[in-house]
């Protein structure tokens, strides 16, 4: 994964790391000089495990570490965990997350997590939910590509919505979420919903939301849209590569974008089938109006046209509305390759690519985007979903107390 922007620099004497090294951490006996590695540092700022492989026992050690010492769980900022069970069962990856995740939320510093590439699925989702509802310390969530689906990115939502509440609870609140990076999580449609609603708590919190490859189609970016993304007011990151708008997702976004104006900074659309229409609405926005600090506008590969460069995108470069704007990706477009426009942007953009431009789709492909096409925008009582779900957290809280009472 590429260098995060939020990803800060620790002193090295306070960093621990083993990554990359495609150890096979089983026993306690295998982890425990890394333990001791760990205890040899004085104020524990970051532990990076990512690309080795953990089993139970090892993880049952490493949990209980964390947890026992005051200078890990008081020091603790960041954790790597990425690409850490390759070759373990589902039923290791499950415990080992069950012992883990309650010593992540002991450590009341740890505003970084990155569990990407790990095979999570639905068997683990009941730990995660735990873990992110009750992590009140977590500022930047990255879960990508651990095979959620959709109902595991529906819990996932609710996990977030639970998030934002007990974060609001503290005095002072605590920082809403200002990352989630979720994407290769095939969300699909049927996780939008919740999804948003999820988004929505974290409000102006949010700045980086990326949910690139996840299959989803219009009528879930449109309730992602409608009913998330436009509450995040200071997103200055938005990622949906690899999903569908076609024209009817586009024209919703193109209609939101102007609140991210004075803020945005990357909004990747690449292969999105936006298409003619789509791709003139959100170009008429850039038109109208000035994003002083967008730096990179990614459209690749979604049947633009010729016009839509000519008429409106030259118009928003030389007009100055995208004043800051550094990375520029068109390829694999409906565009002439010999064409004074594309010279153009050619000499304003030294990384242009323009190597790989199509033709119109065959007959048969358009057949199959008309089902796309035709998803509308569906209305849903949200007010009646947060209130249900602000119930079973309270709920939640009467059952605890009652056990406690016991």
């Amino acid at each position: 994964m590429a260098t995060l922007s939020f990803i800060p620099v620790y002193p090295e004497e306070n960093c621990f790391s083993i990554a990359s090294q495609a150890l096979k951490l089983t026993t306690e006996e295998d982890i425990t000089p890394h333990l001791d590695a760990i205890l040899k540092i004085s104020a524990v700022n970051k532990i990076d495990l990512s690309g080795n492989t953990l089993g139970i026992d090892a993880s049952k050690a490493l949990a209980k570490l964390i947890a026992s010492n005051e200078s890990i769980y008081n020091n603790l900022k960041e954790v790597n965990f990425a690409d850490l069970y390759t070759s373990r069962l589902v039923d290791e990856v499950v415990e080992s997350l069950n012992v883990l995740l309650p010593a992540f939320l002991k450590c009341p510093k740890l505003t970084i997590v990155n569990l990407s590439d790990n095979a999570f699925g639905l068997r683990t989702i009941d730990s995660l939910e735990s873990y992110i509802s009750n992590a009140t310390a977590l500022e930047h969530l990255i879960l990508s590509n651990n095979g959620m689906g959709p109902f595991a990115g529906e819990r996932i939502g609710k996990a977030l919505f639970h998030l934002a509440k007990n974060k609001l609870k503290l005095t002072p609140p605590a920082p809403l979420l200002s990352t989630f990076i979720c994407g290769r999580n095939r969300l699909e449609n049927g996780s939008s919903l919740y999804l948003a609603l999820g988004l929505k708590a974290h409000a102006a919190g949010l700045k980086t939301v990326k949910l690139y490859q996840n299959g989803i189609r219009p009528r879930g970016i449109m309730n992602l849209i409608h009913y998330g993304f436009k509450y995040n007011t200071h997103l200055e990151v938005l990622d949906l590569q690899d999903n569908t708008l076609t024209k009817t997702a586009s024209l919703m976004l193109a209609e939101n974008l102007p609140i991210w104006k004075d803020v945005l900074v990357e909004l990747n659309l690449n292969d999105c089938l936006l298409k003619k229409d789509g791709a003139d609405a959100i170009m008429d926005v850039f038109t109208k109006l000035t994003f002083p600090h967008l730096k990179a506008l990614k459209l690749e590969f979604n049947e633009i046209v010729q016009s839509t460069i000519e008429e409106k995108l030259l118009k928003a470069l030389e007009s100055k509305k995208l004043p800051e704007l550094k990375v520029l990706q068109i390829n694999g477009n409906v565009l002439e390759e010999d064409s004074e426009a594309l010279d153009t942007l050619q000499g304003m953009f030294d990384d242009l690519e323009l190597d790989d431009l199509e033709e119109l789709d065959s007959d048969e492909e358009e057949s199959d985007e008309e089902d796309d096409e035709n998803e509308t925008f569906q209305s849903v009582e949200t007010d009646l979903l947060e209130k249900d779900l602000s119930q079973l957290e309270i709920d939640s809280l009467i059952a605890d107390l009652a056990k406690a009472s016991i």
